[in-house]
């Protein structure tokens, strides 16, 4: 809605769109409380806020001492009907992603300012996003948005050569959308559907243009669909996470697996090489059926991944590939090297591999993983893990006696 808004407004007065969009919504919490969710809410919704864009500017007072100065006469049309489609929606979305993708501001701000006003995320879980704290992404949103209105900057009027040197920053803020809700680190959820069928299906927007239908975008959204595929066999009855081991295959999206492998062979077409390709690689692996050389496979994929993009989460990754293939001991050698200590995924890392070798060491890092998440959910699904190899260490003293 705020992309839309702004579509109206301006991008100077994007502050303006999202009061207006907050608004609009308060307005539906109190309306339908009491007279129930209209036929067209989406409907609804833009009516309210149209309006409520007419009334901002019949206001004489704001207009007059806020706003007349500071636009032009190709801004906005007043008087001009408020419209709005999925393909408008659609279009004003990727549109504004790629105006907020302004090189005035760092990649970082960039994608952080994306991340905030066109995917709705708190300062909590850019901060997450991006390993660091919340006073430092606060400054870095407000340095963005200065700068952006210091640069007059516009939702129309892109180039192809903008577009396409801002692709790059565009496929970061739709991965770290889908992440969020892959496995979101600051929610009571373990997984938010709808943070991932939103970067799905902007990406796949992505694809419809040729600007930028590149192999690139092909390879992230592959990545997306593979993923998406596991996310029903991803969490039990009561939300706690099901390991992919102990995963239900049956539940499994076979459509989104066979969309994942077509948009793997178009990201192919071409000799570009990126990040998307191997994680799609190795999300395609995960999905094949067991067979002999699927873990090796994950784990050259990782290996080659590394070299060129290097992360803590990438490294605890390839390392539990690693176990795949060349048994638990060896695998915690290489974890033990990383000494990720102040990382909840290092020590549920190395419980899980533990878990066959020492049962007392497994729930000392499980005990230290739930010390250092904020995820009530991975909190509560290490519980039950702690609680199930008490129970079989219980059980094996009792056949030693």
């Amino acid at each position: 809605m705020t992309a839309v808004l702004c579509r109206h407004l301006g991008l100077v007065h994007i502050e303006v769109a999202e009061d207006i969009a907050s608004d609009t919504f308060l307005k539906a919490s109190e309306h339908w409380a009491i007279h129930g969710v209209p036929n067209n809410p989406t409907a609804w919704l833009y009516t309210v806020a149209g309006n409520k864009i007419k009334d901002y500017f019949k206001h004489r007072s704001i207009f007059e001492n806020k706003v007349k100065d500071a636009l032009t006469s190709n801004e906005i049309e007043i008087e001009k009907d408020f419209e709005f489609n999925n393909q408008i929606i659609a279009d004003s979305q990727l549109a504004m992603i790629f105006a907020v993708s302004n090189p005035t501001n760092s990649i970082e701000a960039q994608i952080s300012l994306a991340l905030q006003i066109l995917c709705g995320f708190s300062v909590e879980e850019i901060a997450n996003a991006f390993l660091t704290n919340r006073e430092t992404i606060k400054k870095r949103l407000q340095r963005a948005r200065n700068n952006l209105r210091n640069d007059n900057f516009q939702i129309n009027g892109l180039t192809e050569t903008d577009i396409k040197t801002r692709l790059d920053t565009v496929l970061k803020t739709l991965y770290l959308l889908f992440n969020e809700g892959y496995f979101s680190k600051t929610n009571n959820q373990l997984i938010r559907k709808e943070l991932c069928s939103e970067a799905l299906r902007l990406t796949l927007v992505l694809t419809e243009s040729q600007l930028t239908n590149t192999p690139q975008v092909n390879a992230l959204l592959a990545l997306m669909c593979f993923q998406s595929s596991r996310l029903d066999a991803r969490t039990g009855v009561n939300g706690e996470a099901i390991l992919f081991d102990k995963q239900d295959k049956s539940l499994w999206d076979k459509s989104l697996i066979d969309r994942g492998n077509y948009y793997l062979v178009n990201a192919c077409n071409g000799e570009e090489i990126s990040t998307y390709h191997f994680e799609a690689g190795i999300a395609y692996w995960h999905t094949t059926p067991t067979d002999n050389t699927k873990w090796e496979n994950i784990l050259q994929l990782y290996n080659r991944l590394i070299l060129i993009a290097y992360s803590p989460i990438t490294a605890l990754n390839r390392a539990f590939a690693f176990s795949k293939v060349y048994g638990n001991e060896k695998a915690i050698k290489e974890v033990e090297k990383l000494n990720f200590s102040q990382s909840n995924y290092y020590h549920e890392l190395l419980g899980y591999l533990y878990c066959s070798i020492d049962i007392n060491t497994a729930i000392q890092h499980y005990t230290k993983a739930i010390d250092l998440t904020k995820s009530k959910i991975a909190q509560k699904t290490l519980k039950q893990e702690i609680g199930r190899l008490l129970e079989l260490k219980k059980n094996k003293g009792t056949a030693s006696r």
